[in-house]
């Protein structure tokens, strides 16, 4: 596993940077100490709900400039396709892959086990190709079904599958250890331990926040580490509002600045954020906070640009 250094980041992240600025009728002003810590929004977008929900989302990015990437389902933007070209066709964002039906590309405890060869070629492949048809750019990320907690670590058959159909990035880390919440701070590597050099993991962090809010209906679950690895940013019960979800964002924007990380992203399904708050309250809190603390907005494709030159 190779992971890039703080020096190697700083030295290229203006090779792929996008700078954040604040429209006027946004009151708030950009944090005075700026640091070469990014930040990217990041959806799955992977229901039918989802396409209402990301119009709102939209309409509060456009409003702070805030750039996006929507890693989005094939069968769910093909159902949609126009609606979704107009919507999300913007410089501010990143079209990637959710694959093309979110089927688990390994075994997964909370969402079931790998399927067939013949199934992931599916899902790796024709997930691109409908991103590339509708939006006719580059599809170069892709981020698996549900995640894991150990990346695509060994799974070279699937490494071999993301290769082949031109991915450059893969999102897939989005576990703590043994599948526990929040997922780890974890940073950007490459993985050429399994012979994939050119091959980059980039993760996420945080919670699921449709499971911090109990909207999957799952219940109570044994899903936390222990030991802590961020005590603080586990709560007590489900979160309530839209206040309570801010607070625990922060925690991690926060972290992320203290301790000099290359990025920090947030693990966000359109269709949760849309039914826990329909007026979309967190994403302009956290957006505010991100511009207060100086943090860099970017793309999981800018991210890529930069770690890899």
């Amino acid at each position: 596993m190779k992971e890039i250094s703080r020096r190697k980041f700083v030295k290229t992240a203006v090779l792929g940077g996008v700078v954040a600025s604040v429209l006027p009728n946004v009151a708030l002003t950009q944090g005075k100490n700026k640091t070469q810590t990014r930040y990217i929004a990041a959806y799955d977008t992977e229901s039918a709900a989802c396409l209402e929900a990301c119009r709102k989302i939209v309409e509060v990015h456009k409003r702070f400039k805030m750039p996006a990437t929507f890693f989005i389902v094939g069968k769910v933007l093909d159902a949609n396709s126009s609606e979704y070209r107009k919507l999300l066709d913007d410089p501010l964002f990143e079209i990637a892959s959710h694959t093309y039906s979110h089927k688990m590309l390994r075994d997964n405890p909370f969402c079931g086990p790998a399927v067939s060869p013949e199934e992931k070629r599916k899902e790796i492949f024709e997930g691109k190709a409908i991103v590339e048809r509708v939006f006719e750019r580059p599809c170069i990320g892709i981020r698996p079904g549900c995640g894991f907690d150990n990346a695509l670590k060994g799974a070279t058959d699937v490494l071999s599958l993301i290769r082949e159909a031109g991915f450059n990035y893969v999102s897939s880390l989005l576990w703590g250890p043994d599948y526990t919440l929040p997922a780890q701070m974890i940073q950007p590597f490459s993985y050429e331990s399994d012979g994939y050099p050119d091959l980059w993991e980039l993760p996420s962090h945080g919670w699921h926040e449709n499971i911090l809010k109990n909207n999957n209906k799952m219940g109570p679950k044994r899903i936390t580490l222990w030991p802590p690895d961020m005590p603080e940013a586990i709560p007590t019960k489900f979160i309530s509002n839209p206040k309570e979800e801010f607070d625990i964002n922060r925690i991690f924007l926060e972290k992320a600045v203290s301790t000099n990380k290359t990025f920090v992203s947030l693990i966000w399904h359109p269709w949760s954020l849309n039914s826990f708050d329909p007026e979309m309250k967190m994403l302009e809190m956290t957006f505010a906070h991100v511009r207060k603390l100086g943090l860099k907005p970017s793309t999981y494709a800018d991210l890529y640009k930069s770690v890899s030159s």
